[in-house]
């Protein structure tokens, strides 16, 4: 297991309908409940993107949060997240909703 204070970044992409749904407002809430950092916004493609930071721990948890939960009107059809990379310090003060 890598090491639970090394810190890891990674993008992500959400397909579904998963705007117009509060998409967004709940991935910030999940996120500072897990102690996450990062940002979220809707595409004009009708997608949410965004990028996290935290402990691989941390990152498992939102993965999963992000495939399986969403907001309560959402329906994922599809998850895509980039690799994890390790990062030596966080890029982000907070968890931000980006327009």
């Amino acid at each position: 297991m890598a090491n639970a204070r090394q810190l890891y970044g990674c993008n992500f992409e959400i397909f579904g309908k998963v705007q117009g749904v509060s998409f967004r407002k709940y991935t910030e809430k999940q996120s500072k409940q897990l102690g996450i950092r990062g940002w979220v916004m809707n595409t004009k493609h009708g997608t949410v993107q965004g990028e996290l930071e935290g402990t691989g721990e941390q990152l498992q948890q939102m993965k999963s949060w992000l495939q399986t939960k969403g907001s309560p009107e959402s329906h994922i059809e599809k998850t895509s997240f980039s690799d994890l990379r390790q990062i030596s310090k966080y890029h982000f003060d907070n968890f931000s909703i980006r327009e």
